[in-house]
């Protein structure tokens, strides 16, 4: 099983992750890993943090001559703005007391039984996303040996919605909000703007798409291995999604059934293959060999400038929420953290199927799987 452990602190000193499981003669691309990184820094509506930090990825352990070697690989991202908060680590700062609606502050507090909600905001913060998208860019560079491109972009903001876009692998990069729709984009940057003026914060949708997918991947055995119930899993544990599609689901939920599944056809020249996507490349748990579709939604962050009214834990009288520094909207990073985190549901079951030892021994193993589905 491949296992992901991330450490590190929203204002800490550095951000670690130990990715246990994958092969050796994986090439690691520190470039491609550092540019994964800016990508999850851009998009319109995102806060002064991002003007701070430059994030780079270091490899601390599992590498050798630019190649994995089979040991777990560690990572690191230093956080530049650590500098400027010393007060919270050296005890000298007060406490935050008046909890957020919407966040981990009061659930936190009170597990852990903190009377200084910063020790949650820290850790809670989507900041720990920044080493998760390190560690994503890792497993894409494994998924990329074996042709496997994995995309974003943004499908809706605040209501305001694109039109259905032609999936192509990396047409997004060079918008704003990285969405496929300019008219529609346009109104979501105003839209923002206006927000922001007001000290509020905007949702959406992000979609995020696997593509060259074989089928197989997962199983309908155990309710745990399925591909489905993993990528579910994964999706909701980045902050703010609070919902999750795969294909059209909810168009499916209020179709009949002959107009809700795909219909398979076979040639000789692609093998099977079908002329719709309704299901998002997945059915029984296991992909399909179809476009991997996951679509998710994403709440607005709960860190207002306006604060919402909440009870001071230290008095237990009325009060307004501790204001935090946050983006007004957060829709094209919550893509490419999503990417990362498909990213690594694909790698660990990949590496299920075809082995977790040596790159060699994998890719021998995924041709000759090829050729055996394609031609029987």
């Amino acid at each position: 099983m491949l296992k992901v452990l991330s450490a590190g602190e929203s204002h800490g000193p550095t951000l670690t992750a130990v990715l246990d499981g994958l092969p050796s003669g994986i090439t690691i691309d520190l470039e491609f890993i550092d540019r994964e990184l800016r990508r999850r820094q851009h998009g319109y509506g995102r806060g002064r943090r991002m003007t701070i930090e430059r994030d780079h990825a270091e490899i601390t352990a599992g590498v050798r001559h630019g190649r994995t070697t089979g040991a777990p690989v560690g990572l690191a991202v230093i956080n530049n703005d650590h500098v400027n908060w010393r007060t919270l680590n050296d005890g000298s700062s007060g406490k935050v007391t008046r909890p957020r609606p919407g966040h981990a502050d009061l659930a936190g507090a009170l597990k852990y039984g903190h009377d200084d909600i910063r020790n949650v905001i820290e850790r809670a913060s989507a900041r720990e996303t920044a080493i998760r998208v390190a560690a994503g860019a890792v497993f894409k560079l494994m998924l990329r040996e074996f042709d496997i491109p994995l995309w974003s972009h943004t499908v809706a903001v605040g209501g305001l919605s694109a039109r259905e876009p032609q999936l192509r692998l990396g047409s997004a990069e060079h918008a704003p909000l990285r969405c496929l729709d300019p008219v529609a984009e346009g109104k979501m940057m105003k839209l923002i703007d206006r927000c922001a003026r007001k000290g509020d914060s905007l949702g959406g949708i992000t979609e995020i798409v696997a593509m060259e997918v074989c089928p197989g991947l997962g199983s309908y055995v155990q309710f745990d291995r399925r591909i489905d119930a993993l990528i579910g899993m994964a999706m909701m544990s980045i902050p703010s999604v609070k919902g999750i599609e795969i294909g059209t689901a909810f168009a499916n939920a209020s179709r009949p059934g002959h107009a809700a599944h795909d219909e398979i056809y076979h040639n000789k020249v692609d093998g099977f293959l079908r002329k719709t996507n309704r299901a998002g490349g997945i059915e029984g748990g296991m992909t399909n060999g179809e476009p991997l579709v996951v679509r998710l939604a994403v709440k607005p962050i709960p860190s207002l400038k306006i604060p919402l009214r909440t009870v001071d834990m230290a008095t237990m009288r009325k009060a307004l929420a501790h204001q935090e520094r946050a983006d007004t909207c957060v829709v094209p990073a919550a893509g490419v953290i999503g990417e990362a985190m498909l990213a690594y549901v694909i790698t660990d079951v990949f590496l299920e199927k075809f082995g977790r030892d040596n790159m060699d021994d994998i890719r021998a193993g995924y041709g000759h799987y090829l050729d055996r589905i394609k031609n029987g």
